[in-house]
């Protein structure tokens, strides 16, 4: 099993991270209503407490009233008991709602924030860039933002409401115990305020413990979060690639590894259910203890008929709730380790996303619109992230009408002179100058096909709407995927059902619905057969007369539909690109 992190609980970092965090919402223009329903989640919460207060004193009341056989008192008691209940009921049922209303605003502006950064044309790389520190970014952005933004507000008015009470019935707890007999080996001591000082040191006590044994919690609920969606990611995995892993006959490995990666996390859970265990001894031990010290403490007074039962029950009352109020760490403790990791597992995201967009800005390929109605490469080198040259001294051009076919052998960097000239490869250095007006199409092997209806995946990435229903047909017909005219409204995982030769035929039906002024093929007619891919291409010709088409050949056939070409060509450890 992977090791264990070791990090510390709260750093200078830590507060670095929780302040970016923080001030994503806190610093929007949608923060006015946050602030708002934050005040009044605060309103409420200390409502609960002064509730709470009056409940405490009314209990005394009661019990006051039927010690002494006053029916009057014990009946005014009684009414001020669940008028005050009552208002207990209500701040305490309303600041959860309030509170979950700013939850829904703040996780929805961070979520936003993660959701534009990650899904953008920069970071795409940044799984190619930054290896395997960042795992999982789809489980940081929708479990790790939720659980962070429900602990942040959760524990923050849970010690607010903690304060609120240790305030106010600190006070109580001070003037009921400020002449309390405590015998002491034969003789007697007063100690002014003695329950709240022995709710303070037991406290404090506890905290120390509490902390000495939880805080292995942190780094071992960092490790759960990564592990479980690790396994999660290879089931996941396995389902979109089942055909092609049974072909391969490789369900024994597959297996072999999903049983791996759980057995990690077995292992991890093995090492939380300790650790909890034994907080869980830990503070199960102190909260039953601590039930009976006020008993014990105010036994003395009440014999010396200095307490009456309605005061004990009250002082039992208020120790509580200062207890609870003081050893508020102890029992949140968990809750904190859990919210810690969320933490860090969202700014390491960050950094990492931080990282990548410093080292794309920095890379030397410049993509420049220009006015002239062509595409030209001067000086083009393109290397590998880790700065290995690939094609070095390219200069070429293509003419608006151009068809120019890419060739050469595999690993020359065809597919990274595509993506260059698209502006998403960054990586090498020179220039490139692209018509500033003309619509530019980017066609790749294999097409992205959202799960949907089959007329949205086939107006991708326009909206479903875009193109009428006859549109579509018609080039359905065209291509040779006349079968799904009558499925255009059927919502399916269409990237499943539909075979590699379809799927690329989809690609054709996007190119002729969208009409770009320059097409860029990456292999894309590559599962077709010569026959469909010939009569692909002369529908393009037929259909877009005027467009621009650069293509990259998958088979040395492709050059006859092009004017054209483009080699590659290796030569003494880089690639040359020979025009003709």
């Amino acid at each position: 099993m992977p090791d264990v992190r070791r990090t510390p609980v709260f750093d200078r970092r830590f507060a670095h991270h929780l302040w970016q965090l923080i001030r994503i919402y806190w610093g929007s223009a949608d923060a006015r209503w946050g602030y708002f329903l934050l005040a009044l989640a605060v309103v409420l919460e200390i409502g609960t407490v002064a509730g709470s207060l009056l409940v405490a004193d009314a209990e005394r009341r009661i019990l006051d009233g039927l010690e002494q056989r006053d029916t009057a008192a014990f009946a005014g008691a009684v009414g001020v008991f669940f008028m005050a209940t009552l208002g207990f009921v209500f701040a305490s049922a309303y600041r959860i709602y309030t509170r979950q209303a700013v939850e829904i605003r703040w996780r929805r502006s961070v979520t936003a924030r993660y959701v534009e950064r990650w899904i953008s044309a920069k970071c795409w790389l940044m799984e190619e860039l930054r290896g395997s520190e960042v795992d999982n970014p789809q489980q940081r952005i929708q479990e790790d933002i939720r659980e962070f933004v429900s602990s942040a507000l959760g524990l923050s008015l849970s010690l607010l409401a903690a304060v609120a009470t240790l305030v106010s019935f600190g006070g109580l707890l001070y003037n009921l115990s400020a002449s309390w007999p405590l015998p002491i080996g034969g003789s007697t001591v007063i100690i002014p305020g003695l329950m709240l000082w022995v709710a303070l040191g037991y406290a404090f006590v506890s905290m120390w413990i509490t902390h000495r044994v939880g805080r292995r919690l942190v780094p071992i609920n960092y490790d759960r979060l990564r592990l479980e969606a690790d396994f999660r990611y290879g089931l996941v995995h396995f389902r979109e690639n089942a055909a092609t892993v049974v072909l391969s006959r490789g369900e024994g490995m597959e297996q072999r590894e999903a049983l791996t990666r759980f057995r990690h996390v077995i292992a991890n859970w093995w090492h939380l259910v300790r650790a909890q265990l034994n907080l869980s001894l830990l503070t199960g031990g102190i909260g039953q203890a601590n039930a009976l010290v006020p008993v014990l403490i105010a036994a003395p007074a009440y014999f010396a008929q200095l307490l009456t039962l309605g005061s004990i029950v009250q002082v039992r009352i208020a120790y509580g709730q200062i207890s609870s109020a003081l050893t508020w760490f102890v029992f949140a403790y968990p809750e904190i380790a859990r919210w810690r990791a969320n933490v860090e597992r969202l700014s390491t995201f960050a950094e990492s996303l931080d990282a990548t967009e410093r080292r794309l800005e920095a890379a030397g390929i410049r993509v420049v619109p220009a006015a002239a109605r062509l595409l030209r490469l001067d000086g083009l080198q393109i290397a590998e992230p880790n700065g290995r040259v690939l094609l070095d001294g390219a200069s070429a051009t293509v003419a608006a009408g151009d068809r120019v076919a890419i060739m050469g052998p595999s690993g020359t960097g065809k597919t990274l002179l595509i993506r260059a000239i698209a502006g998403i490869w960054p990586f090498g250095a020179g220039r490139i100058e692209t018509p500033r007006d003309a619509a530019m199409l980017f066609v790749p092997q294999w097409p992205y096909i959202p799960i949907g209806t089959l007329r949205a995946a086939i107006s991708y990435p326009d909206p479903e709407e875009t193109f009428s229903d006859d549109q579509i047909l018609e080039i359905l017909r065209l291509v040779g995927l006349d079968h799904l005219e009558t499925r255009l409204s059927d919502t399916e995982a269409w990237e499943q059902l539909l075979s590699p030769h379809q799927q690329q035929q989809l690609s054709i039906v996007r190119v002729l619905l969208q009409k770009p002024d320059w097409i860029f093929l990456d292999k894309a007619t590559s599962a077709l057969d010569e026959a469909t891919e010939r009569d692909t291409y002369a529908l393009l010709n037929a259909k877009l007369p005027g467009a621009t088409i650069v293509t990259i050949a998958h088979r040395a056939s492709i050059a006859e539909y092009h004017t054209r070409h483009w080699t590659l060509t290796p030569a003494g450890g880089r690639v040359e690109l020979v025009a003709a």
